[in-house]
Parts: C-alpha cells; sequence; structure tokens
C-alpha cells in the first residue's frame, strides 16, 4: 500500500568504530514545535485509521468490547478510620470514581468523579490517599496521559478543594503523615520556560507538604544529588514513626532508608546502600522492621532489623521457598505472604516470630495479592483474578484466617466455555519456560493465536482477567502469554537472565513460543499474530526483525525501538539498568545487535505490522515508533503493510478513557484477525 512520504536526512555517526546512520532523527522534534512533525503524524495516523475502517471484524470487536467491559469494577477498599475508600468503574465510564463508604456495609458516596474534568474524557485520577483521620484525602490529576502530577486536596467533610497545590510530581506516591498534618510526595524541578517535553529527566526528590502552606515552603526529606538519575517512593509506617524512602536507578534493585519522624530534624538512615536487590519494609513493631528482600535469597525471604540495637543487623525470620515470594503484609499480627509458584499464587500465613501459621484458602488457582490493611487490625482485604474469574475483592479476617467476597463483578461472558492450561516449552538453550494458553473449549487445533509477552524489569505476567482478551477468545481465537526470561516468575535470576547483556534471551524465549505453537498444531502456519506494549513493544519489535517467517502480524505498542538514543529522553535514563548503557562499548554492541531500528532487514518478506502510540506519550516518547514505522515503510519487505496508529491526548497507557481504549483495541485485534484468518 502507499504510504506518506517520509524525508530523509544525512545523518551519520560514529560509534566505538560502527558508523550509525539515523535518517529519521528529525522525528524526534516535539510535534508540538515542529510543524513538520505534526504534518508526518496526522498523514501517517490518517492512512492507518482509513485502512482499519475497512477490516471486517472491527465493528464486531468494538461491540464486543463494550458488552465484555460493561460491568462494574472496584479497586479494594482503603480504611481510615471508619471509612472505606475505593474506586468503582460502572462499566463504561471513561474514568473511575473516587467513593467513600462509612462502614464496611453503609452506603457509598462519591467523592471525586474525573469524567467531568475535561471534554474528551482524558483527564484522570492518579494516585490518592486518605489521612490516617479520613478527615482529608490527597489525590493526583493525571492530564492527557502524562506521568506529571498535580497533587490537590479534599475536606472528605465538606466536599471541598482546598487551595493547596503541588505540581511537578511524577513517579511519586502520597504518604501521609500519621497526625494529618502533611504527606510526603516526589517531585522534579520545574522545568525551564524552554524546556523541552522529551528532555531527560533528573533531579527527583522527595518532600513532605504542610496543609495551608505554599508548595515553595515543602521541606525536603531525601535527594541524592550526586546520583540525579535515581528516583525516590516514600511511604509511612502505620504506626507513623518513621517514613521509609525506596531509591532506584529503574531496574535492578532498590535501597531503603528510614527517616525517624519522632525527631523534630528527621533524621535518616539509609540501610542498604547498593541496588543489587529489591528490598520492601512490610511493616514494623515499634523499632523492629520486617523486610523483604532478594538479598541472599534470589525468589526472596524475610528478614527482620531492630533500630533500637546498638549496632543493628539483618536476621533471618523466614527463609527462601521454592516459590518466588511476591507480595508480603503484617495484618492483625500476622505476616501474610503470597508466592508464585510457576507464576500461579500461593498464599501462606506466619506469626511473627517466623513460624508457619497455617494457610489463605484462595477461591481457585489464579494471583492473588494487593493485601489492604493495618498491621494491628485483623480486617484486611486483598485481590483475586484470573484468566477465567473476574477480578473480585475478598474481605479477610486475620485473627479467624477466613475470606469472605466483598464484591464481585457480574459479567456477560460464559466463563464455563473457556479453558485454561499451562504448558512448558524448552526456549534455544534448553531452558524450560512456562506459558498459559486460554481459548474456547469447543475450539479445535489449529486456530488463529496471539501471543503475547513482557519479559523486563522483573514484572511477572500472572492470570488475570482481561476484556480485552477474552474479546479475542470469544471469538474463537487462542490467547498465549509467555513466562519469558526478564520477568519475576521465577525470581531475581529469572529476571536477570534476560536483561543488559542477557536480553537475546527474552527473544529466545517468545521466538520458542511461537515454534512451539506451531509445532504443536495449536497456531497454524500463517496464523500467529504477536503483541507487546512498552518493553514488550521492544520485544515485539525485535522478534519481528530476527524471525519475520514466524508471524503473520505484529502489533508493537509504545515500544522502546532505538536502543542506541532511548537515554536522551524524559526518564529513558532510568532504564538504563535494565537495558545498559549506550555509551559503553560492551553495551553498544548489545543494544546494536536487537535494537528494532537498526535491525531491519530489508528483501525479506515480513508481517504485518500495526504499531500503536500516543501523540504526548511522556515515558517511552512516540519518535521510537515513528522512527521505527519510517524506517519499516522504507525497506523492501513485501506486500503487508505496516502501519503507525496514533492515540491523540494519551500517554503510555495510564489514564486512557475507556471509550478510546477499546477503539484502539478493536483496531488492533481486527488487524491481527484479517492477517491471521480469524473469522469474527
Amino acid at each position: 500500500m502507499p504510504y506518506p512520504q517520509t524525508q530523509r536526512i544525512d545523518v551519520v555517526e560514529e560509534q566505538f568504530g560502527v558508523q550509525i546512520t539515523d535518517p529519521y532523527r528529525w522525528l524526534e522534534s516535539d510535534a508540538g514545535r515542529a510543524p513538520e512533525v505534526a504534518a508526518w503524524m496526522k498523514a501517517q495516523d490518517e492512512a492507518a485509521r482509513a485502512h482499519l475502517a475497512e477490516l471486517p471484524g472491527r465493528d464486531r470487536f468494538r461491540a464486543l468490547l463494550s458488552d465484555l467491559f460493561d460491568h462494574e469494577r472496584l479497586t479494594a477498599p482503603t480504611k481510615r478510620g471508619d471509612r472505606y475508600f475505593f474506586t468503582r468503574n460502572g462499566g463504561l465510564d471513561n474514568q473511575a470514581v473516587l467513593v467513600v463508604r462509612d462502614g464496611v456495609t453503609g452506603p457509598d458516596r462519591v467523592l471525586i468523579d474525573p469524567n467531568g474534568w475535561s471534554e474528551d474524557g482524558a483527564t484522570a485520577l492518579a494516585e490518592w490517599s486518605p489521612s490516617e483521620d479520613g478527615l482529608r484525602l490527597a489525590f493526583a490529576v493525571q492530564d492527557g496521559g502524562t506521568d506529571w502530577r498535580t497533587i490537590r486536596i479534599l475536606d472528605i467533610r465538606t466536599g471541598k478543594v482546598l487551595a493547596d497545590r503541588i505540581a511537578w510530581a511524577r513517579f511519586t506516591s502520597i504518604a501521609w503523615a500519621k497526625d494529618g498534618s502533611g504527606f510526603f510526595y516526589s517531585r522534579y524541578p520545574a522545568p525551564g520556560d524552554d524546556g523541552m517535553p522529551q528532555a531527560q529527566l533528573a533531579g527527583h526528590a522527595v518532600f513532605f507538604h504542610a496543609l495551608g502552606t505554599s508548595q515553595d515552603a515543602d521541606r525536603l526529606v531525601y535527594a541524592t544529588p550526586d546520583l540525579p538519575h535515581l528516583i525516590h517512593i516514600a511511604g509511612v509506617t502505620d504506626d507513623g514513626r518513621y517514613a521509609v524512602i525506596y531509591s532506584s536507578p529503574g531496574s535492578g534493585g532498590s535501597a531503603p532508608t528510614v527517616v525517624d519522624l519522632t525527631r523534630a530534624d528527621w533524621p535518616s538512615r539509609t540501610l542498604v546502600a547498593d541496588f543489587d536487590n529489591y528490598w520492601s519494609i512490610v511493616g514494623n513493631i515499634e523499632s523492629k522492621l520486617f523486610l523483604t528482600t532478594q538479598w541472599g535469597a534470589k525468589r526472596g525471604r524475610i528478614v527482620t532489623l531492630d533500630l533500637g540495637d546498638a549496632e543493628p543487623h539483618f536476621i533471618d525470620l523466614i527463609p527462601e521457598q521454592a516459590a518466588v515470594l511476591n507480595d508480603a503484609a503484617l495484618l492483625g499480627g500476622r505476616l501474610i505472604l503470597a508466592y508464585l509458584a510457576d507464576a500461579k499464587t500461593q498464599v501462606l500465613g506466619y506469626r511473627t516470630d517466623g513460624t508457619p501459621d497455617g494457610i489463605v484458602e484462595l477461591p481457585g488457582i489464579g494471583s492473588a495479592g494487593g493485601f489492604s490493611g493495618r498491621a494491628a487490625d485483623s480486617e484486611a482485604f486483598f485481590v483475586f483474578t484470573s484468566f477465567n474469574a473476574p477480578t473480585t475483592i475478598y474481605r479477610y479476617d486475620a485473627a479467624a484466617n477466613s475470606s469472605s467476597v466483598w464484591a464481585a463483578p457480574k459479567v456477560t461472558i460464559d466463563l464455563d466455555a473457556i479453558a485454561v492450561e499451562q504448558r512448558f516449552y524448552a526456549s534455544k538453550d534448553g531452558t524450560e519456560v512456562p506459558m498459559f494458553i486460554v481459548r474456547r473449549k469447543d475450539i479445535g487445533d489449529p486456530a488463529p493465536t496471539l501471543l503475547s509477552a513482557y519479559g523486563g524489569y522483573g514484572i511477572s505476567m500472572i492470570p488475570v482477567y482481561s476484556p480485552a482478551q477474552l474479546a479475542w477468545v470469544e471469538q474463537g481465537g487462542v490467547l498465549a502469554i509467555a513466562n519469558i526470561r526478564g520477568g519475576g516468575e521465577y525470581g531475581k535470576a529469572w529476571h536477570d537472565a534476560g536483561r543488559l547483556r542477557n536480553k537475546q534471551n527474552s527473544f529466545d524465549d517468545f521466538i520458542a513460543a511461537g515454534a512451539y505453537l506451531k509445532a504443536e498444531g495449536i497456531a497454524p502456519e500463517d496464523g500467529l499474530a504477536v503483541q507487546g506494549e512498552s518493553n514488550g513493544g521492544l520485544l515485539v519489535g525485535a522478534v519481528v526483525n530476527q524471525r519475520p517467517d514466524l508471524f503473520a502480524a505484529a502489533l508493537p505498542g509504545v515500544g522502546v525501538m532505538d536502543m542506541l538514543r532511548f537515554d536522551r529522553f524524559t526518564g529513558g535514563r532510568l532504564w538504563v539498568s535494565e537495558f545498559g548503557d549506550p555509551a559503553d562499548a560492551a553495551d553498544f554492541q548489545t543494544l546494536l545487535g536487537y535494537s528494532p531500528y537498526h535491525t531491519i532487514r530489508s528483501g525479506t518478506p515480513y508481517p504485518a505490522v500495526l504499531a500503536t502510540t500516543a501523540d504526548t506519550d511522556d515515558r517511552v516518547v512516540p519518535a521510537h515508533s515513528f522512527k521505527y514505522v519510517a524506517a519499516l515503510q522504507a525497506a523492501d519487505l513485501g506486500d503487508r503493510p505496516r502501519l503507525l496508529r496514533i492515540e491523540p491526548r494519551a500517554g503510555h497507557g495510564g489514564g486512557k478513557p475507556i471509550k478510546r481504549a477499546i477503539e484502539e483495541i478493536a483496531d488492533m485485534w481486527a488487524f491481527a484477525a484479517h492477517w491471521t484468518g480469524l473469522k469474527t
């Protein structure tokens, strides 16, 4: 098909003795300041949408997705005093509303409804946190999908928003002081007037905002000017005794620092100085901290540290298990630990002296976590979900070790008709990799298959209920989720085996998954599509270049596609600890070997490619997808299309209005269905 014309410019740079051409670097310019980029974006998006509008399955998928999303979705409540705070989406609301309930079974009252904040529905409620007494609530506003936040404060009794306004918050939590006098949050310095939206971020710091004061008076709590590219996230222990700050380079590990809030000078004490392992403070009993760590235990363990000791040191409490420690909470005087065993959850209870104290029964095989409650309160909440089990909120009684349904959605799809199985396949080097396969019970082999994975940052692809994915399954397609290396399914070792100079293992695992699906007769020979977003978008771009013959269609979303320049934009410097540093000679060779923008194989037939991004994504800037698609369109790759769909006023995915999300998914699934032969 004919594509909009894309200008090529003469940019050639030598890096470590290698000549690197970058003819589409001009597409890195911000469209708001570069009319030529804005015109190119418009032409590309119009061409893509014109093609997508002609696909026969698009209307069917749009209607089906609307039906599958149309059920009430709640988050687990946060209890403060006698009030319970949670978000609720009635089904097709563009944005979820924030609700408060007086008493666990009392009437609901809407506190914040962001659906009226903008005409296009793209302004969303992001992070939020109620004060300890339940009288005030700090909440963050996200506009157009950006990672930037503006924090405001609501008086819960009157419903009025206070004058306090916090700007330039990003990668932040909101953690109230015990007395409700203010809260901790994280921000970057305000950019200058000539600051570019894509400019590299540096100088993240934790501040304390006292109610009723100007942001200029906020107290700097923690920063690392000598390490300006770290991010710092703050929390406060249940008893209000300590602020806890986690510092991280973005991947690989975190270093916890504790701030003693009982002293007026708020002295800080860094517990771990390096970033080699992830640490998390589960809770405390007076000066004794309970922590999860991968230090000396790549699948996780529980240790304690008593800050009241003359020479505090870590003491083993609950040793590493065969399964991976995935979540932990101190509730009702018990430790509740959620483990991943082959990417499925099991929950165990322990006394605070480390002795086993039973199991927490789950309703089936799936994913459970997000335990929400207080260390001194026996009441808590958690979430359970699976591929064929809608996300359900359970109320947990820690004293009785019993659970009951607190909120369960009613869905229209017949979940008894959906089959879920887990298989294991061998990767290129013989490593056994698990993969979930989801399909209707009446679907025989082979059938058009959608293969997805992530494979980065230690993030596990666990069983979750997804109306988007079920739309593909309901129409007779097969969904395959591969738990490739780079994720956290088997702990730190599994993550490390797919990051930095081991990144090719992730791609080998994904390619092996596709080959397995065909060899086993699950996917037809020309009926396999691949899909992934962000790091998963990089994954899709890389494997398509390495094995274009394996796939009929590819759906890379908001992907990191230029691995030689990713660190130059917004928060990209945070990814060096995951991918490597383009300025390091050895890392450069690894990155160049798989960078999707640089490894396109002209003269080779390629699958159909629909790349998706957003015009204002300020995490993975859209220039990654722009340059990648421009290079695809310029290469000799056969007759199948290479298209670029650009969502307006959207970011990396968070805060996207549900109606626009449905439109985008319908386009993606219709495109994949057309090229894999799925009949809708």
